[in-house]
């Protein structure tokens, strides 16, 4: 099964503008995301809007591409991407994935965890998940849950805890029943890619602000794949002095 792994990096941020191109440790960080993500995936790609980070990525000898700088979401970006690519290298790929830009310690069995489900012929679309096994991160106002059935497909995401245990404490909730919290790594068939960018936002979209409920509003599944450690993602300066450490500066 061949993969494309395209990761949407911008300039422009609230938070951490540049965030892209910030040294850890002798290398920016969209390198060590494109190599780690080269670690699992057979190709890698870049998809940009900004002239800064399409120079940094052929100075290493990267796959990029220029997108427009119009796109409401990385799934946009991703598509327009893809698509690019597709002419370029006249080949195709059975699926792609969306991997995000601020990852730069990204577990390359991660990616290959959520390609996994594209065995079963009925998969158009994964994720990846983790259990959750303290309970002070259902209060994390950052985190995004799932509920998954028998299947490992999602029944619904939320930015709050779900399921709602009635009756119990929150303290207690993990003795009650499995939690699950959301990372935010996608795969698609390239068909799903282009369908799922082309969907009206739905209500529950509109509600959560989180885009794979347009594809679960919509009537279809998504697989998950099972990790039990999420990536350390970069959203400010403290978080890239964070791993700056793990690297071992």
């Amino acid at each position: 099964m061949r993969t494309l792994a395209i990761i949407p990096a911008r300039y422009a941020s609230t938070r951490f503008p540049g965030k892209p191109l910030v040294d850890l440790v002798g290398k920016s960080m969209i390198r060590r995301v494109y190599e780690r993500a080269s670690m699992g995936c057979d190709e890698v790609l870049v998809a940009t809007d900004d002239n800064r980070i399409l120079e940094e990525v052929e100075s290493f000898g990267g796959n990029v591409v220029m997108t427009s700088t119009n796109h409401s979401t990385g799934t946009n970006r991703c598509l327009e991407a893809y698509e690019i690519w597709r002419i370029n290298a006249g080949a195709d790929v059975d699926v792609v994935i969306n991997v995000q830009g601020d990852e730069p310690m990204l577990n390359p069995t991660s990616l290959r965890t959520l390609v996994h489900p594209f065995v079963n012929p009925d998969c158009d679309m994964s994720t990846l998940v983790k259990p959750v096994k303290n309970a002070e991160d259902l209060k994390n106002p950052n985190n995004v849950f799932v509920t998954i059935n028998q299947n490992g497909q999602a029944l619904y995401f939320s930015r709050h805890p779900i399921p709602f245990v009635r009756g119990v404490e929150m303290e207690n909730w993990l003795s009650k029943v499995d939690f699950f919290q959301h990372i935010g790594l996608y795969a698609f068939r390239p068909k799903t890619l282009r369908d799922f960018a082309s969907m009206a936002m739905g209500d529950l979209e509109k509600a959560e602000s989180l885009e794979q409920l347009r594809w679960l509003e919509g009537g279809h599944e998504i697989y998950c794949g099972l990790v039990q450690e999420v990536s350390v993602s970069v959203d400010t300066p403290e978080d890239a002095e964070t791993v700056r450490a793990m690297l071992g500066e």
